[in-house]
């Protein structure tokens, strides 16, 4: 396991890799009495929206009971128009909001406590032309009125490329203003990863509607304060309430907090619900077989949802000697993590067919910290999704995950972990 003098070591290299740094910077609110972003006790609220339009002009319209400012970037692959909003609660039926027109997808939904996402992806390269918050004609409310129009793909092309992104400077050294915690000695720290949140809802139970990213965030919690009995084990959580984190941000905080392990808890759906049960993924440039390219496909869609500019493998990390050790290294403790998990999960719980399985998983793409998926079940089968649900299921499995992370401890903590 990669000592802590060596993770640092490798701080300055990787960091880039995996911070993502997006700001929006297209300033297109109008209108008098803006205002700026409000804790989330005191959100606007969006309480009607309309759509109409065909694939060549567009218009969206949302009406809130406050004047909100409004920032608005254009993303390439697939081409995206994003919208970035106070602190909003989303009060409108969804079947006001649902694409059409120029639009192939529309997600709108919360990014924290102070901000909000609309996050258009367009069907054909598009732009807007119109942009402005208007006060309604009775002087109730406000309305955001966005026009897009069709353009050609070098057009959309050249807004993207104008934007000036913020972005680390690669010539500077480590952010010094990024804090690293280094563990103690005896301290082995685990990164627990409840997947999903904000904007990005995930999957859907198929009988309670519920949705992914509240199953996974209540397992997190419950795994959280079983590991914090645990004698020399601290454990961390990526988020602790329903907000976005794009998947660098989440490998970020695992390294910042000093990680020797990152759990990524997930529930997926699948086309067949008749297949029900846990698996445990690890990360694999191939993936080990068809549902497992999917799966990996759909968690890593988390990104375009939130409306993520995904960061650039540079030439030097494909070709850092280094790097492509430590990911070595880190791959096989990965490895030998999912095989406790399944050791202490056979014959206690319902496991798919190969419970082990790989694929390329961003979320899992730290080179420096062992990292799993656990998907606990599929929320597409309803003997998993009741399961998902049981709170007395739910304290079981947290038991026989921190058996299986006691279990991998021992022997990554004698190999200088």
């Amino acid at each position: 396991m990669l000592s802590a003098g060596r993770k640092l070591a490798l701080w300055a290299r990787i960091v880039l890799a995996t911070m993502l740094v997006v700001s929006p910077v297209v300033l297109v609110a109008a209108g008098a009495n803006a205002v700026t972003a409000e804790p989330s006790d005191n959100r606007l609220v969006a309480y009607a929206a309309r759509i109409a339009g065909d694939e060549a002009r567009t218009r969206i319209v949302l009406d809130f009971d406050r004047a909100p400012t409004v920032e608005a970037r254009y993303i390439a692959n697939p081409d995206r128009i994003v919208v970035d909003l106070p602190a909003t609660a989303f009060a409108f039926a969804e079947k006001d909001l649902q694409a059409t027109g120029l639009f192939s997808d529309i997600r709108y939904g919360s990014m924290d406590a102070t901000s909000a996402r609309l996050v258009l992806t367009a069907a054909r390269p598009a732009r807007l032309v119109t942009a402005e918050v208007v006060v309604n004609e009775d002087g109730n409310g406000y309305r955001l009125v966005l026009d897009a129009e069709l353009v050609p793909q070098q057009d959309f092309a050249a807004l993207v490329s104008a934007q000036a992104w913020a972005r680390p400077d690669e010539n500077a050294a480590a952010p010094a203003t990024v804090a690293i915690t280094t563990p103690a000695v005896d301290e082995f720290v685990i990164a627990i990863d409840a997947g999903h949140g904000g904007i990005d809802a995930g999957a859907t139970g198929a009988s309670t509607k519920t949705a992914e990213k509240d199953i996974t965030l209540a397992f997190a919690r419950i795994l959280n304060e079983k590991l914090k009995g645990q004698p020399g084990i601290r454990a961390v959580m990526t988020r602790d309430t329903d907000k976005f984190l794009s998947l660098s941000e989440r490998v970020l905080i695992a390294r910042q907090k000093g990680a020797g392990l990152l759990i990524s808890l997930h529930a997926d759906t699948l086309r067949q619900a008749e297949i029900r049960g846990a698996t445990v993924y690890t990360i694999s440039d191939k993936a080990s077989d068809h549902m497992a390219a999917q799966l990996a496909e759909r968690e890593n869609f988390s990104d375009t949802i939130g409306g993520v500019v995904l960061p650039n493998e540079t030439e030097a990390e494909v070709n850092d000697i280094l790097l492509d050790l430590t990911r070595r290294e880190t791959q096989a403790f990965s490895i030998a993590m999912a095989q406790a998990v399944v050791g202490s999960f056979e014959g206690q719980i319902s496991l798919i067919n190969n419970p082990h399985r790989h694929a390329g998983f961003r979320v899992l793409q730290a080179p420096d910290v062992p990292s799993i998926l656990l998907e606990l079940g599929f929320l597409s089968n309803k003997e998993d999704e009741k399961l998902l649900l049981d709170p007395v299921w739910r304290d079981r499995v947290a038991d026989l995950l921190v058996e299986a992370i006691k279990r991998y401890r021992e022997p990554a903590l004698a190999n200088g972990g």
